[in-house]
């Protein structure tokens, strides 16, 4: 990480030439700008930078999209003004010469944007600091690493790519071996970026790996996964290899973003155990029942792509009963670790999603179960795929339809924030109903 002064010593000494300066779109990436240093420091740092306002309201491939209040012909396209967050500052090492700083964002006037993926969890963060608790978590994003480059993956339609592993390789040591030069380079490179990495390992899938993060305040948390994730794969690049944070990449495992969740109050102490059943205090349980009671109606924002509901298999390790259990993998919400480090693990998120706003959904939802005093559901013991509890949804239509006639997602994020993300999901649906899929083909070509 940098302070300002240091940043302006590294640019003095022509060290730092570049500074990307980045916001998280509606998707979870980092787009923006690279400035020139010494513009940085003259202008960017003081004033910020502008840039199109579509940037919250394009498609996947960046198509600008009809249909958005915030952004369209009729209010001209206008711009938006990305505002440094000097608390983001750091080196790029994969990167010569570059540092990075994340924005909030804003209308020119000055007005919030309250549909910015980043603003929306710092408006549920102060929300449960009303309440007398902070957030903290941790993200554990899989993913697929190929020894095919992206340009050629490109050019084979993303298929037929050579995985990195030819087998199973969760937990070797020996096989992990052979990736060492790009996962290390990885690894280093964070933490050379101001992360402090916890362990690399390989996964179930064919070329799968995990790289985990140490815990941290909720915003931070993010703002590393936003990172962590753009790094991954301009890291692989420079290898001549390619990652891919599919939700379901295949018909094997999918690729996960567990996340990881506690509270603690304004002063920095745990809140979770207690004397209550389970060793629980009476707020870890209101956030656990807060978490069961949203979970269908948020869910769009744990899986938000026509792809991220091929992960919620049966006996797959993802999970499709809303329920919580005791280092019960099978649930919705594993509950883990013991005294201070006493956390819900939920299991819903895929590589795909978008780490501001699951953690927003988090958020809200324990604010709920705070506010109504929500008691907890049963435990599940054995396998919550046999429970009769109710079902994560099973489709992004599904999920889309419970987040548009949700009053508790009005109540939590307001009308204009529900009615953006479920444009989103429109755009989604609309533009996969329009596309003739290969597994179409295959079945029907011939024999239909």
């Amino acid at each position: 990480m940098l302070s300002v002064g240091e940043l302006e010593d590294l640019v003095a000494e022509g060290e730092i030439d570049t500074v990307v300066v980045g916001m998280t779109d509606v998707m979870g990436r980092v787009q923006g700008k690279r400035c020139g240093a010494r513009f940085f420091m003259d202008e960017v740092l003081r004033h910020g930078v502008e840039g199109c306002n579509y940037l919250l309201a394009v498609d996947v491939d960046n198509n600008t999209v009809d249909g958005y209040a915030c952004s369209s012909w009729e209010n001209g396209y206008g711009d938006l003004v990305m505002k440094p967050d000097l608390a983001t500052l750091r080196r790029i090492p994969w990167l010569p010469g570059s540092a990075l700083v994340l924005c909030d964002i804003g209308s020119t006037d000055g007005a919030p944007i309250p549909m910015s993926p980043r603003q929306l969890l710092k408006s549920q963060i102060a929300r449960l600091e009303e309440l007398g608790y902070r957030p903290h978590a941790a993200t554990e994003l899989e993913f697929i690493l190929f020894d095919t480059d992206y340009e050629s993956a490109f050019a084979k339609g993303y298929t037929g790519l050579e995985p990195s592993t030819d087998y199973n390789v969760d937990y070797s040591l020996l096989a992990t071996s052979r990736l060492e030069p790009v996962i290390r380079d990885i690894r280093t490179g964070m933490e050379g970026a101001g992360m402090i990495v916890e362990a690399s390992k390989g996964e179930c899938n064919l070329g799968q790996q995990e790289i985990t993060f140490r815990y941290s305040d909720a915003l931070t948390a993010c703002d590393n996964h936003s990172i962590y994730k753009a790094g991954a794969k301009e890291i692989a690049a420079q290898h001549g290899k390619s990652v891919t944070f599919m939700a379901k990449y295949n018909e094997r495992e999918g690729n996960s973003c567990h996340v990881h969740f506690s509270l603690t109050d304004l002063d920095g102490n745990p809140v979770s155990t207690g004397e209550r059943e389970h060793g629980f205090s009476r707020v870890f349980e209101q956030m656990i029942a807060g978490q069961i009671a949203c979970l269908s109606d948020f869910s769009l924002f744990f899986a938000p792509n026509i792809n991220s509901y091929k992960r919620y298999q049966e006996g797959s390790f993802a999970p499709t009963a809303i329920a919580w259990g005791k280092d019960n993998r099978s649930c919705a919400l594993r509950i883990v670790g013991e005294g201070a480090s006493l956390r819900v693990e939920n299991r819903v998120g895929g590589g795909d999603v978008n780490p501001y706003l699951i953690l927003a959904a988090i958020i809200a939802a324990t604010c709920h179960g705070i506010e109504n005093d929500l008691p907890l559901p049963p435990v599940t013991s054995g396998s919550a795929y046999a429970a009769d509890a109710d079902r994560v949804p099973a489709s992004l239509s599904l999920a889309r339809d419970a987040f548009a006639n949700s009053a508790l997602a009005v109540e939590r994020f307001g009308r204009d924030v529900v009615d953006h993300y479920t444009h989103a999901a429109d755009i989604e649906l609309d533009a996969f109903a329009s596309v003739v899929t290969d597994w179409e083909r295959r079945r029907g070509f011939e024999r239909l």
